[in-house]
């Protein structure tokens, strides 16, 4: 077996017998709740591959995130942020109950969604959680591109408008929003194209925040992707105190399991080596960079899922 195909098989050693990064724990910063993996498009590269038929992810109770919440202030978890991830978060029917709990709980909240018509469904109970816990809500609203036809490219004939939409009312009714575009066709004047659009919208964004929007390098299953050993945070220059697994879990529900397991990352909704058990105590352990998503998306491409801290995402696409 040649060293490509032996790359990414050992926790603990690269193919080339170096010792394999891997990140501790420092704190559970931010948690993160998948809500399930349906989702109302089939996107071109969706990180999860969600679908209207995608249900690898079941859909998470309030029961089961109550769960979580009470090991978090129970425990003494540092934890101050929630995540909602899909699919389409809107898409699961105890997504408001959901978002009240947390909120209820005094913990911020950040919402991904594509602001289609499964969000505004749901604008009466968004407007009151609005009112009831103000400062405590964002929602990050998927626009991959500033030109429509790219942004179609990736989502789908018919998904600008729509998606516009839903923004410009999240916007009208005095939501904190956020956007996240991605990095996949190579553009170097990104934030200046986002700007214009905003602009052109009157919308209050500042596309030079790398909060207010995010970009994310893109994950190329094709492209050959190195190995992280441990040499590699000085010869990198990367802090691996920055990386998503050194203060972030994702809590989910694998289809036929019944009961939700924590995930080490966003990322890795499905890879069972990053299953790191049925509670965040179990969960707080070390992670090791066995997977070219690590290396791509996270160490080179100096992305980051992670809700509301300084350390977001860079503009560099994925080595």
């Amino acid at each position: 077996m040649d060293i490509d195909n032996r790359k990414f098989s050992q926790p603990t050693t690269t193919a080339t017998g170096e010792p394999r990064a891997t990140v501790a724990l420092s704190g559970i910063k931010t948690l993160w709740f998948n809500t399930g993996t349906q989702c109302n498009l089939s996107c071109h590269n969706c990180y999860i591959e969600s679908s209207p038929s995608n249900n690898r992810l079941s859909y998470i109770s309030l029961t089961q995130v109550q769960q979580f919440l009470t090991e978090i202030q129970t425990a003494g978890h540092a934890t101050e942020e929630i995540g909602l991830t899909g699919g389409e978060p809107f898409i699961n029917p105890d997504i408001m109950a959901i978002m009240a709990e947390i909120l209820r709980r005094g913990f911020k909240l950040l919402v991904l969604t594509n602001a289609m018509r499964p969000m505004l469904k749901h604008q009466q109970g968004l407007l009151r959680l609005q009112q009831h816990y103000p400062g405590q809500l964002q929602l990050r609203v998927s626009m991959d591109h500033y030109r429509a036809e790219l942004h179609e490219q990736e989502r789908g004939a018919k998904s600008w408008e729509p998606m516009l939409e839903g923004l410009k009312w999240l916007h009208s009714n005095g939501f904190d929003i956020a956007v996240a575009g991605r990095t996949r066709w190579g553009d170097t004047n990104l934030r200046e194209g986002f700007a214009d659009l905003f602009a052109r919208l009157e919308l209050d964004i500042d596309a030079h925040n790398h909060q207010q929007l995010v970009l994310f390098p893109e994950m190329d299953e094709d492209s050959p992707v190195p190995e992280i050993t441990t040499a590699c945070w000085a010869k990198l220059g990367v802090d691996p105190e920055q990386l998503m697994c050194a203060s972030s879990r994702m809590v989910v529900v694998h289809r036929g399991d019944g009961q939700p397991s924590v995930q080490a990352c966003t990322l890795l909704a499905y890879d069972q080596r990053f299953n790191l058990g049925a509670t965040l105590a179990e969960a707080s352990v070390d992670v090791p960079l066995n997977h070219p998503n690590c290396a791509q998306f996270c160490v080179l491409g100096g992305g980051s899922c992670t809700p509301l801290t300084e350390a977001v995402s860079t503009d560099l696409p994925a080595s």
